[in-house]
């Protein structure tokens, strides 16, 4: 059995810790989790796939309970994220709370890597391959507070890692509404090619600089509202941001990024602050980018 001792690094697990997730044993247990090929139509045209539960009510007040605790820069683990930004908006009136590595500090944040429910819409989105980690983020503006994510391209941080066959999965651990800072994707953006690198908590509009004519007149946000459980799915060249939490009511989430099996470093330096180097040519593998998902069905 299990027993998370104090400051423990949970990366050295490959498979669920706890009991917030059961892994499914059999081909009719995965097929309840399954996208329709309408779904993966709507993804591949319009470049996100929205409002897809990840979550029961229970799993979210249980993340939310452990997001309490590891959002402390005092917690006894806080050195293992890679990044952990209190305030990462240019705005110090505004709080926009960024951080990545909670799955090697928490054990819900850790198990939600192997959540069936998200492995299966990810494979399939993915063109069926096995999945494999990336890395993970959490972003929490407060209420009345909150700062802006400004408009950018996942890939556009992760070109470090080639092919580009990434994928990001945005999930709600509070309702998501335009009122408190919900996301906001540009369809069809994620067909414009790599556009240039924003700071993420600067200039809401930064990006739009960089556009064409052509683009700046594709360029119709609309809004991603979803219940708190809740995910969306997108293109790493999907363009897309979230605008303040003026609201009452905070708006916390946890992302999964992943990639296809087989991608590769395309650089000699970290590809993740403290991670062993992952050479120039080399397959992402080992303790901090584990094989999440490889089914064959």
């Amino acid at each position: 059995m299990f027993t998370k001792q104090q400051g423990q690094d949970l990366s050295q697990y490959h498979e669920i810790i706890s009991g917030l997730f059961k892994q499914p044993v059999s081909r009719e247990e995965w097929n309840q989790y399954k996208l329709s090929e309408e779904d993966i139509a709507f993804f591949n045209e319009y470049g996100y796939l929205s409002n897809i539960k990840i979550l029961e009510e229970w799993q979210v007040d249980a993340l939310n309970e452990q997001l309490a605790l590891i959002t402390d820069p005092a917690h006894p683990a806080n050195n293992l994220f890679y990044e952990f930004n209190s305030n990462e908006s240019s705005d110090p009136n505004r709080i926009l709370f960024h951080a990545l590595g909670a799955w090697r500090v928490s054990e819900g944040f850790h198990d939600v890597l192997w959540n069936p429910a998200f492995l299966m819409p990810a494979s399939q989105l993915l063109g069926k391959k096995a999945i494999r980690f990336w890395h993970d983020q959490l972003f929490c503006k407060p209420a009345q507070h909150g700062g802006v994510v400004a408009w950018h391209q996942d890939y556009s941080y992760w070109t470090r890692t080639i092919p580009m066959q990434h994928l990001t999965c945005w999930t709600g651990l509070d309702e998501a509404t335009t009122e408190n800072g919900c996301l906001y994707y540009v369809p069809k953006s994620h067909r414009w090619g790599l556009l240039e690198k924003p700071q993420l908590g600067g200039n809401m509009e930064g990006l739009l600089d960089y556009l064409t004519e052509d683009q700046k007149n594709d360029f119709k946000p609309i809004p991603i509202e979803m219940k708190k459980g809740y995910a969306s799915f997108h293109d790493p060249l999907l363009v897309h941001g979230s605008y303040e939490n003026k609201s009452d009511r905070s708006r916390r989430a946890f992302v999964l990024n992943v990639v296809a099996d087989g991608t590769v470093s395309d650089s000699d330096q970290e590809l993740l602050s403290g991670v062993p180097v992952v050479r120039k040519g080399h397959q992402l593998n080992g303790q901090f980018f584990p094989l999440l998902f490889d089914q064959k069905w």
